[in-house]
C-alpha cells in the first residue's frame, strides 16, 4: 500500500484529490494538509511513502517544505499550476522526485506515483522544455548589492530608506535601480519584483 500525504490550500482541491487516489487499491490517503507547516508535520509524524504538495501555500510554500524534507525518506511530488522555471529548479535542488502540473488527467498522477515509487522521477514535459530553452537565463543575473536593493524595493522602503541601509546616496540607489530594470528587462519596480520571484531568486 502506498501511503500519501497530501497538501493543498483549496479545500475542494485537496478532498476531491484524496477522494480519487482513495479510490485507487494500492493507495491510500494518510494526511492532509492545508499549509506548508502542517505537511511539514504530517510527513514527519506519519513517514508517508509519498507527500504530493502544491507549492503557493500559507506560512510556508510547498519549496520550503520540500527543502525542509530533504533528508525525509518520503517522495515529494510537486503538483501545482506554477510552471515557471524558477520554481522546478528549486524543485530538483530540493531533490523533489516529481514535478506535474494540476491540469494533468488523475490517471497520469496516479501512474506517475507509481513510477516515483519505483525510483523514477517524472516532470512535466512542459517544465523540461521550458529549462532547455531557458536555461541561459536560469543564472541570477544581479550582483550581490543589487540583490540587497531589489530586496529593500520588495519590502517597500523607498530611495531614501534604501540608501539610509546601506550606506550610500539616493543617487546611487537610483542608479542601481536603473540598472536591476536593464537586466531583468522590465520597466519598473513592481515588475522587477514579480520577475525575480517568478524565477525563484528570492531566498
Amino acid at each position: 500500500m502506498i501511503r500519501i500525504v497530501l497538501a493543498e490550500d483549496q479545500g475542494m482541491m485537496l478532498g476531491a484529490l484524496g477522494s480519487l487516489l482513495s479510490l485507487e487499491e494500492d493507495m491510500e490517503v494518510v494526511g492532509k494538509a492545508k499549509n506548508g507547516e502542517e505537511a511539514v508535520q504530517l510527513v514527519k509524524e506519519h513517514k508517508p511513502d509519498v507527500c504530493i504538495m502544491d507549492i503557493e501555500m500559507p506560512l510556508k510554500t510547498g519549496l520550503d517544505a520540500a527543502e525542509e524534507l530533504k533528508e525525509e525518506a518520503s517522495k515529494i511530488i510537486i503538483l501545482t499550476t506554477f510552471a515557471r522555471t524558477g520554481y522546478f529548479e528549486r524543485a530538483r535542488q530540493a531533490g523533489v522526485r516529481g514535478y506535474l502540473l494540476k491540469d494533468s488527467p488523475i490517471e497520469e498522477l496516479v501512474h506517475s506515483i507509481r513510477a516515483i515509487m519505483d525510483g523514477r522521477r517524472i516532470y512535466a514535459p512542459e517544465l523540461v522544455d521550458i529549462a532547455f530553452e531557458d536555461r541561459h537565463e536560469m543564472k541570477n543575473p544581479l550582483t550581490e548589492r543589487e540583490n540587497q536593493v531589489l530586496r529593500l524595493v520588495s519590502e517597500g522602503k523607498t530611495t531614501k530608506e534604501i540608501a539610509e541601509s546601506l550606506y550610500l546616496t539616493p543617487g546611487t540607489v537610483r542608479n542601481y535601480i536603473s540598472t536591476i530594470l536593464d537586466k531583468l528587462g522590465v520597466g519598473n519596480r513592481i515588475e522587477a519584483i514579480s520577475r525575480f520571484k517568478e524565477k525563484g531568486w528570492f531566498k
